[in-house]
């Protein structure tokens, strides 16, 4: 019996982010949820290594890579859909639940145990969920600020808001990574290499 877990994952690449908004650079499911991974590794790293908390990176990362794999059944909904009321959300928390149990059916028995978590959320260490949410804010946030940087003020808003979010975590990961990291976002590559 064949297992298309793979293949569905493969096909996030065509599912396009930012519907609603004009962009100077389109991004998919699939480059987004690398950068969540990425993201959610590296504030993992700085809340165990500058804060001495136990968090494991690694782990974090991981999650973070199927934070959005749903979405290949249910396309991406912008947030402002998404959140427009609460019948809505509940509504599309009901339908990620059914897009995580048929991707999870598509997963070799074998491989269920390790994959299910992942999927479904349900066993999703709340600790390990926060950081995951964080990267996820914190790849929109950066989303906007390198369309900014490309003369793109149709995500100024988006900008303000995500930036509040970020500062509203309450997690000084955040915090050090927002004034450490983030301002290179908006160089260009000659200023990158100026240093």
């Amino acid at each position: 019996m064949a297992h298309h877990f793979l293949a569905y994952l493969y096909r996030l690449r065509y599912i396009e982010r930012w519907s609603l908004m004009r962009n100077t650079m389109t991004e998919n499911v699939a480059e987004h949820s690398y950068h969540t991974a990425l993201l959610a590794h590296l504030l993992g790293t700085i809340a165990r290594d500058v804060f001495g908390r136990p968090v494991d990176p690694d782990k974090a990362a991981s999650y973070a890579l199927f934070h959005d794999a749903t979405e290949v059944f249910t396309g991406d909904i912008p947030t402002p859909v998404k959140h427009h009321n609460p019948a809505i959300l509940a509504n599309f928390r009901e339908i990620e639940k059914l897009a995580a149990d048929r991707l999870l059916a598509t997963v070799p028995p074998e491989l269920q145990n390790a994959y299910g978590p992942m999927l479904t959320r349900q066993s999703a260490d709340p600790e390990l969920a926060r950081y995951v949410k964080a990267a996820d804010v914190l790849d929109a946030y950066l989303k906007c600020v390198s369309e900014m940087s490309a003369g793109n003020r149709e995500f100024a808003t988006a900008r303000r808001q995500f930036e509040e979010r970020l500062r509203g975590l309450g997690m000084p990961e955040v915090d050090w990574f927002l004034e450490r990291l983030a301002p290179s976002f908006e160089r260009t590559i000659d200023e990158l290499t100026e240093e």
